[in-house]
């Protein structure tokens, strides 16, 4: 169960199958995560397991691409719309921040840029549900806000993608190249800060 081989199908234990794997992958990681350790979690046999998901990429990609709409969906519960940018603005900068340090976050980059020649479909579908998903709902915000007169914008869409590269610096780049991959809460707040502050000095009304 490692290089695609197949489709992933759907059936009755589908979600049963998504959540056990997630609660490995989030546990053990990706290498760490064994078929029958997933499939013990689902409380699913294993032939039920491979019927779904014929290679353990396919089911990481999908268990990434329903955690990464998880969290999109979270942060448009939690954060209100209506508040002020500098508000919204760090909180999503924080949760950005964390979802790319995290291990999960960072396997699936991992994982996404290494099988991307071989299999391209993996890495459009995450972008799809991940990175294409920020953008879209960061360029809503941003409309909302400058119709409130509280941002001036000509190209929303560059904006937004401005705003996720700067919550990139630094850090981001120091866990790719195995240069650290532990941070302090000092560390990360000083990125977050320096993002809403640089966005907000181009971008400010």
């Amino acid at each position: 169960m490692n290089a695609p081989t197949g489709a992933v199908k759907r059936g009755r234990k589908f979600e049963q199958v998504l959540e056990g794997a997630r609660e490995v992958f989030l546990a053990d990681g990706y290498e760490g995560a064994s078929v029958d350790t997933i499939a013990r979690a689902a409380g699913v046999s294993k032939a039920t397991l491979y019927s779904y998901f014929p290679d353990k990429r396919l089911l990481f990609m999908e268990v990434a691409k329903c955690e990464c709409c998880r969290q999109a969906d979270e942060a448009i519960e939690l954060i209100d719309l209506s508040a002020p940018p500098r508000t919204v603005l760090t909180e999503a900068a924080t949760r950005m921040v964390n979802f790319y340090l995290s291990d999960f976050g960072m396997r699936v980059f991992r994982i996404c840029v290494a099988e991307s020649d071989r299999f391209p479909e993996l890495g459009r579908e995450f972008y799809e549900s991940g990175p294409a998903l920020v953008r879209d709902r960061m360029t809503g915000y941003l409309r909302a806000a400058a119709a409130r007169g509280e941002l001036r914008i000509d190209d929303f869409e560059l904006a937004a993608d401005q705003f996720v590269e700067l919550c990139k610096a630094d850090l981001f780049p120091r866990v790719i190249f195995g240069v650290g991959a532990v941070f302090s809460e000092a560390e990360r707040r000083r990125v977050i800060d320096g993002a809403v502050e640089m966005f907000l000095a181009r971008y400010g009304a």
